[in-house]
């Protein structure tokens, strides 16, 4: 028993010293303070490290079917009227949409961008006051209204019993609404006046998109769009002036949730119009992100990058629609970011090399701090002995 404790004491890598034989130094006092200092800073640092979260990136192949894009905008027109604003959107697969209403609201400010009113987009509903009626008399007592389309019916059934209705069925006929002010619908409603009042106002137009996920765009124009042997107009043609002025400035433009470090380039860019007409042109690239934090949530969201063009009518661009376009296209490829902590054994691993390393080198330098002084008192013994 006592040959195999004897052999254990011959492993000991720490062998012991009496303390007779230890021999302390100014010096050394100074580099044990200062390397103490320095283990607890970099501790700390570690410490800090390992407690905030580490965000980890992975580029793969989107794999994705039968999703739909969401797109949050909010975008202030200066120059352009509410009651004329409209916003359309149109993809590859063939779809299109036209001026679009549901989840938008539009604001109407003045020329220093105060709020005038703020309501969901449309015109308002229809005044009933002896309405004309389809047949051509006037709405009896007892009797149900159906308003005429002013020859815009799709069958004998059709009624229009708004002036947006109206304006729905001339847009379905591909027909550009240049007599508003003998559309009975519109008179009641008193829609060539709000158009006036509304004279020398902006918009501010915010709201949600949901498309098809595949390349498309959606765009802002004065009117109500149409197609018309193929080529893409807008009505109200007779409230158009010769030039258009686009100025405009997008206070957020985002395809998707909010995530933590999402950033989006187009938030609060703002552009002004120095030629009298033209389509402004935004091309984004639109980037998949899947972000999980760090307790599993997980945020199915998107990131762009993002070009622009301007195409002024004084080019020879004479069929140019004047507004605002933005192209988007999707990346074949996702990103995934994914909140994480630091291991624990590696922040203990960190931790013990710091201190390891840190007293090796402290034990380096003053040992020949020591040898060094001792040589120099020996020289200076001998000196004086000499």
């Amino acid at each position: 028993m006592d040959s195999i404790l004897q052999k254990l004491r011959n492993l000991d890598a720490y062998p012991k010293i009496n303390d007779d034989f230890f021999s302390r130094t100014l010096s050394g006092g100074i580099i044990t303070l200062a390397s103490s200092l320095l283990i607890l800073l970099l501790f700390f640092s570690e410490l800090r490290l390992y407690l905030h979260t580490v965000t980890e990136s992975k580029l793969l192949v989107d794999a994705s079917r039968g999703e739909t894009l969401h797109i949050n905008f909010d975008v202030t027109f200066p120059a352009i009227r509410c009651s004329l604003l409209s916003l359309d959107t149109m993809d590859i697969s063939g779809e299109q949409h036209f001026d679009i209403r549901h989840d938008i609201v539009k604001k109407r400010i003045d020329a220093h961008g105060n709020v005038i009113e703020a309501k969901k987009d449309g015109i308002g509903a229809p005044k009933i006051d002896n309405p004309l009626q389809r047949h051509g008399g006037r709405l009896e007592h007892n009797e149900k209204y159906c308003g005429s389309c002013f020859g815009a019916e799709m069958s004998d059934d059709d009624c229009c019993n708004s002036c947006d209705e109206v304006r729905d069925a001339y847009r379905k006929k591909g027909w550009a609404l240049t007599n508003a002010d003998l559309i009975d619908q519109c008179k009641r409603e008193g829609f060539i006046q709000k158009i006036k009042d509304e004279d020398g106002e902006g918009c501010n137009i915010e709201g949600s998109l949901e498309v098809n996920k595949v390349a498309g765009n959606f765009h802002f124009v004065s009117g109500k769009s149409f197609h018309q042997s193929n080529v893409h107009v807008q009505d109200l043609l007779a409230f158009q002036t010769d030039s258009y002025n686009i100025s405009h400035k997008i206070n957020r433009l985002a395809f998707g949730d909010y995530f933590p470090g999402m950033l989006n380039p187009l938030d609060g860019v703002q552009w002004r119009q120095e030629t009298p007409n033209g389509m402004y042109q935004y091309f984004i690239k639109v980037v998949p992100t899947l972000y999980t934090n760090i307790r599993g949530r997980t945020i199915r969201s998107n990131q762009y990058s993002v070009t622009e063009h301007f195409k002024s009518s004084e080019l020879g661009h004479s069929q140019l629609l004047p507004g605002v376009f933005f192209f988007y296209d999707l990346s074949p490829i996702k990103v995934t970011l994914k909140e994480e902590h630091v291991p624990f054994l590696h922040f203990m691993t960190h931790i013990c090399a710091i201190v390891g390393g840190i007293f090796t080198i402290a034990g380096l330098i003053d040992s020949f701090v020591y040898h060094g002084q001792r040589a120099m008192k020996k020289k200076m013994e001998i000196g004086k002995f000499g």
